[in-house]
């Protein structure tokens, strides 16, 4: 895109599909707001022009022990150096909605008519609060997009309360289970950024604290979208 010259000045509308696993995977975006500045005339639309990242818990015992337990005996085997590996790797799959322990809460809400690339790399509290009493395997992220500015807007989502995409949702596997009860709250941060020697790698940091009656957990998790 950076090496393209169009036979105009500028255009009315950009439409792109950018989005990636987490909304910002491969950095697509990078792409889209260079292309917004070079050549977007004032007033001008980009299809579509509103996204936004949530995050949730999730119950997933027995998929967790298929996915990242496998390790500890393959076949006989002790691998648990590679459990540590699947560990770090968020994973890319369907999460069934019944799973979902928590509320959903925003972490990232960007206008890409206005954001900037600064904005994409970000810090965001959060405050998850059980619906039920179960245990959190996981936390999950998914996002939606929006067309606002035209005349019927439309948007999708990739919830797992909503109909399967192809991005499907993000999967944060952690070390051991949290036990909540009903109406308890987790809270804590999440931090996002290009990966330093491959910008289209993501590098994600979940940092969270939990007091509830019968656990009480204060961790740092570090992930790698890649």
């Amino acid at each position: 895109m950076e090496d393209v010259e169009l036979p105009v000045p500028h255009v009315d509308i950009i439409i792109s599909e950018w989005m990636g696993y987490f909304l910002l995977y491969e950095s697509m975006l990078n792409t889209v707001l260079y292309a917004r500045d070079k050549w977007l005339k004032p007033g001008g639309l980009i299809l579509p022009d509103k996204a936004v990242i949530y995050l949730s818990a999730v119950e997933q015992d027995q998929i967790k022990k298929e996915r990242i337990d496998f390790w500890e005996n393959v076949y006989g085997f002790d691998m648990s150096a590679l459990k540590e590996v699947a560990l770090l790797e968020p994973v890319v799959d369907v999460v069934d909605a019944d799973s979902v322990v928590t509320n959903a809460v925003p972490i990232l809400n960007i206008d890409i008519l206005t954001c900037t690339e600064e904005d994409l790399s970000f810090i965001t509290p959060f405050q998850l609060r059980a619906n039920r009493s179960d245990y959190i395997h996981a936390f999950v992220a998914f996002f939606e997009c929006a067309f606002t500015r035209i005349p019927k807007p439309l948007g999708f989502s990739t919830s797992p309360h909503s109909m399967y995409t192809h991005w499907k949702q993000t999967i944060f596997y952690l070390r051991d289970a949290i036990t909540i009860c009903e109406g308890e709250v987790i809270s804590g941060r999440i931090e996002c950024r290009s990966n330093k020697k491959n910008e289209r790698d993501l590098d994600i940091g979940l940092e969270f604290n939990f007091e509830g009656r019968r656990q009480n957990v204060n961790k740092r998790v570090e992930f790698r979208l890649r």
